[in-house]
Formats: structure tokens, sequence, C-alpha cells
């Protein structure tokens, strides 16, 4: 089964999903991340959020979806987007498509204590969505 999580900036919900899907659903699917408007880079809370779990995504990175494999998009069984409050991109493909509404935790505006926070608050969302995913789909 071939899994794609997709957002804007593919540096902290997509790459938050794709590490909690690998570790929950194990290496017998294919799950990556990707973005319309890659950030360049993994956010650091991001990384810090899934060590607090045990999850190392430090060697994941920020990748649009035209760096992906054409065969693993042409093969995609569920493309799950993350976005909430921007535009979410869109895979014109047979693919199953589900909505997860999810805010950017990235925001300038917050202090460490409020981004962590949100970092947290999406990590753990992500992780009742994909255990709930799991259920239902495999």
């Amino acid at each position: 089964m071939n899994i794609l999580f997709l957002c804007v900036g593919n540096s902290a919900r997509s790459q938050i999903a794709e590490g909690l899907a690998k570790e929950i659903l194990g290496s017998k699917y294919v799950i990556k991340s990707a973005g319309s408007k890659p950030s360049g880079n993994v956010h650091p809370n991001a990384v810090l959020t899934m060590n607090e779990i045990g999850i190392d995504i430090s060697d994941q990175f920020s990748k649009s979806i035209d760096d992906l494999d054409e065969d693993f998009i042409n093969n995609l069984d569920f493309v799950i987007t993350l976005c909430s409050e921007e535009v979410c991109p869109v895979l014109n493909n047979d693919a199953k498509k589900i909505h997860w509404m999810n805010e950017d935790p990235v925001n300038e505006k917050f202090s460490d204590i409020q981004s962590r926070v949100a970092f947290t608050k999406v990590r753990d969302n992500l992780y009742n969505l994909i255990k709930k995913f799991f259920i239902l789909n495999i």
C-alpha cells in the first residue's frame, strides 16, 4: 500500500504524519510526504516533538510532489491532505483522497512555549487519526 501525506510546506504536519505512519503501520507500506511549496527544511520543533515519543525524523527532508518517484505517484492508494487555513494541494489521480484538517504549528508569532504546544497538539491529533485510519483501512 502506498500512502502520501500532503501539505503546503512539507516542514511540519506532513513530516510528523510520515514519521508516525511509518512507526504505526510498519515497513510493509510505502509512506511518503510532500508539499506543494516545500520550505526546504524540516522544522526543528517537528523533529523535537517526535523525539519526545521516541521517533526520529531527523533524516527526513522537505520535498515537492515533483520530487517523488513516478511509480509511487502512479500507484498511490491514499493521498491524505493535512491543511487547515491555507489552500491544500491537489493530486489528480485514482488514489482515495482523505482530508485531515490540522492547523499549521509553524507560526512566527508564537513564543517558544506556544510553538511547542502547537507541535505537540498536531502530533497527538495525527497519532489518533493514523490509528483510526489503520483500524478502518488496513
